[in-house]
């Protein structure tokens, strides 16, 4: 059956709670589980756009939980040309690394969209990827460990920077995702229910 009407106000809440101002973007991150983290966290936190240079990723469904339903995720082969994409859209582009410079979640500027770029979990950003980047953000540690997971480090960045971003939003707005955006997410959605509904009607008929 098609989705019910409370199901369709839900869908339409939460698109009007989305980030369009922040988006995320993994690279090489070859440990399947630790993308698909990264993913809940940002569908968790309300961001709506992710993009992932990686070839033919498929999400961990224990740790995505069917966060990437939920998530605009654009692929790309090459770090430059997401970053190509980004920048040409108006984002500044911060890479998340270990660096004496690297700014707080709490002290990156928030005066135009911002991309936070998270690279593989050894080796961290791709030389190609820092040089392009407008800044560097670094969670503070105040322990012995030296640093933390890709997906840990995701979360505690995001929730910051989406916190700071809705506390810039108009009162009442509860987020910025353009309105075309939300209608063109969700028909896109209701076509994958009405894909899905005929797909299981052909199975059991």
């Amino acid at each position: 059956m098609s989705p019910t009407p409370d199901r369709r106000a839900r869908v339409r809440a939460m698109l009007r709670r989305r980030l369009g101002s922040i988006v995320v973007a993994a690279e090489a991150i070859h440990r399947r589980h630790n993308t698909s983290a990264i993913l809940r966290s940002a569908e968790a936190f309300g961001v709506h756009e992710v993009h992932l240079v990686t070839a033919g990723f498929k999400p961990s469904r224990g740790a995505a939980r069917g966060a990437e339903r939920w998530l605009d995720i654009h692929p790309h082969p090459t770090v430059d040309a997401c970053i190509d994409e980004l920048k040409g859209r108006g984002f500044a582009v911060w890479v998340a690394d270990l660096d004496p410079e690297a700014l707080a979640p709490a002290a990156v500027p928030l005066d135009r969209p911002l991309a936070v770029l998270f690279g593989a979990e050894l080796t961290g950003v791709s030389p190609a990827a820092r040089a392009r980047a407008d800044g560097v953000v670094s969670v503070p540690m105040h322990g012995l460990t030296e640093s933390l997971n890709v997906a840990a480090a995701a979360a505690v960045t995001l929730h910051v920077l989406t916190e700071r971003r809705r506390a810039l939003l108009p009162e009442g707005q509860p987020g910025d995702l353009p309105v075309e955006r939300q209608e063109a997410f969700f028909q896109a959605w209701l076509e994958r229910e009405e894909a899905m509904r005929r797909g299981l009607r052909a199975r059991v008929g």
